[in-house]
């Protein structure tokens, strides 16, 4: 029973490791850097197979959101997850540290 009990907690752990590192490892696909180091991921919960992801965003009615979302959703969601994501509108100083980044690692569209 015990022997059990620790494989399950194993598996586990295997997801949630699997799930942050796709969480903060996708990267935003016109700047070099990851949308979690952007300040896009806000911040992300894993409880079980549910996991549920605040994007922080310069505005809300931005062309590439859907794309923004599915980079991380699709794999996530392969893994036998429920993800759930909310949207909001950045801080005055979440946006001036995005924008600074944004032009920093500026490349342009690429395909994820």
């Amino acid at each position: 029973m015990i022997v059990f009990e620790k494989e399950q907690e194993n598996k586990k752990m295997d997801f949630k490791q699997k799930a942050i590192k796709i969480i903060i490892g996708v990267k935003h696909p016109m700047i070099d850097y990851t949308l979690y180091n952007l300040g896009i991921i806000k911040s992300y919960e894993i409880k079980d197979r549910n996991i549920k992801i605040v994007m922080a965003l310069p505005a809300l009615n931005i062309p590439i959101l859907n794309m923004l979302i599915q980079s991380f959703k699709q794999p996530l969601e392969a893994m036998e997850s429920k993800v759930n994501v909310q949207t909001v509108v950045m801080t005055h100083q979440e946006l001036q540290k995005f924008l600074s980044m944004e032009q920093n690692a500026w490349r342009g569209l690429k395909k994820i």
